[in-house]
């Protein structure tokens, strides 16, 4: 019991650090009055990864346990054994094209590490002016991507704690913005064995800066007065941008789990520093390990959200005792911006 109070603490402590992390942003200082959407940097950070998380409402963090967990709650991942490979991919709005990929492996003592890659390509686009709006000929892309390396380790048989540091990188045509950020996570199995607790805080890191040859200009600072320099070499001044800082915490519960029949039950809070705080909800229904169907609903209590239900399911194959794949699907609507399909392929050895 005394281990389950202190996860409490944990957790009420990073609460009350990510609340004074917003209050210190000039955005979150009047909520009434001043909206924080908008004010971060590398939005791309906040999609969610792997289709089993999404078709349950983004509500895993008390869940993850496989290798989206990197994303959702590191110290998940601290609980998978073996080897461990995922590759997803959706096509997002917009014409999007949203990649995630991870392998980690569990070591006897040591604990368990991994890396993975999230990408968003735009893919090419025309560039356009005012003086051609048609287009000049020329494409341009924009490129986000999130490269992390994890580690997690089992500190008891009940509590695990696991921690990311990962390069992040905006760029759009000839200018980019990095910085290098940090994930922490804590997941706990109360005394209640069917009962876990879980919470972890995401993107901890500088704010990103836009540089490069798209800013660059030259200028005559004196048109109109002869035998100065005629031509300056300046740049614009970018503003920094704060990451998307996400805290969430969140249960998961057992409602059933008798070796045929498996139903979870699981929901999240969600505090972020550039949006009003919103609560997750998800549901699962596994028959033998072998075929899952879930349900869930995102972002519930956020204003002016066009983010809602989700839904999919799974079908695991399990080829020998130690090779299993599991193929995973996501349907999440997006209300007026229509919906976006999610796939996701798992391979365990």
């Amino acid at each position: 019991m005394s281990k389950f109070i202190g996860c409490i603490i944990i957790c009420i402590g990073v609460l009350i650090n990510s609340s004074a992390l917003g209050q210190d942003d000039p955005a979150a200082i009047d909520e009434g009055s001043i909206t924080r959407v908008g004010t971060t940097a590398a939005q791309f950070l906040k999609l969610g990864v792997g289709a089993r998380a999404i078709s349950l409402g983004g509500a895993y963090v008390a869940e993850a346990n496989d290798m989206s967990a990197v994303y959702w709650n590191p110290a998940g991942f601290a609980r998978l054994t073996g080897r461990h490979l995922q590759l997803s991919n959706t096509q997002y709005l917009a014409d999007v094209n949203y990649n995630f990929a991870a392998f980690g492996t569990s070591i006897d003592r040591f604990g368990s590490i991994g890396l993975s890659l999230l990408m968003v390509d735009s893919g090419d686009m025309a560039v356009r002016t005012e003086a051609q709006p048609e287009g000049t000929g020329e494409q341009f892309n924009t490129l986000s991507f999130a490269l992390q390396v994890s580690y997690a380790r089992n500190l008891s048989s009940q509590f695990s704690l696991g921690a990311n540091i990962k390069l992040i990188q905006e760029q759009i045509w000839h200018s980019k913005a990095s910085a290098i950020a940090f994930d922490i996570g804590t997941l706990f199995t109360t005394p209640f064995s069917s009962l876990r607790l879980g919470a972890s805080m995401s993107n901890i890191g500088p704010k990103l800066r836009m540089e490069g040859r798209d800013i660059l200009f030259s200028e005559d600072p004196s048109p109109n007065t002869v035998g100065t320099a005629e031509i300056v070499n300046a740049q614009y001044r970018t503003d920094g941008f704060s990451m998307p800082l996400i805290f969430r915490v969140g249960l998961a519960w057992d409602a059933i789990n008798n070796g045929t029949h498996r139903i979870v039950l699981m929901t999240d809070a969600t505090h972020p520093n550039d949006n009003a705080e919103y609560v997750n909800a998800g549901a699962e229904y596994t028959f033998r390990d072998l075929i899952s169907f879930r349900a869930g609903y995102r972002n519930l209590f956020e204003p002016d959200t066009e983010q809602g239900i989700t839904a999919g399911g799974s079908l695991m194959i399990r080829i020998n005792r130690d090779l299993a794949t599991r193929f995973d699907y996501a349907y999440a609507d997006f209300g007026r911006l229509t919906q976006t399909h999610w796939f996701t392929f798992n391979l365990s050895f």
